[in-house]
């Protein structure tokens, strides 16, 4: 039961996964391209958490929350960049 636990939250943050990517390809703004590239780093942490559950190595956890930080200076860093009045496509 445990298997099929985690062959389904794979498969739920794969499928996830291709969305955000697709998201990030079509944009069509930048803001949306961001909010895309939040979401792919917040999922690949899905995916270490999961790992980390099916295989008990907990030094992944230290990994997942330097990406969440990264990924939240990141997202400040675009924000900022925009609110700045930076390139924007559609306003």
């Amino acid at each position: 039961m445990f298997e099929i636990a985690l062959l389904t939250a794979n498969g739920l943050l794969s499928l996830a996964l291709v969305l955000g990517f697709w998201r990030l390809l079509q944009g069509p703004t930048l803001p949306d391209r961001v909010v895309a590239l939040e979401l792919i780093a917040s999922l690949t942490i899905g995916f270490i958490a999961v790992y980390v559950i099916s295989s008990g190595r907990t030094p992944f956890i230290d990994v997942a929350m330097v990406l969440a930080l990264t990924a939240f200076l990141a997202a400040v860093g675009f924000a900022r960049y925009l609110e700045k009045g930076g390139h924007r496509e559609n306003d």
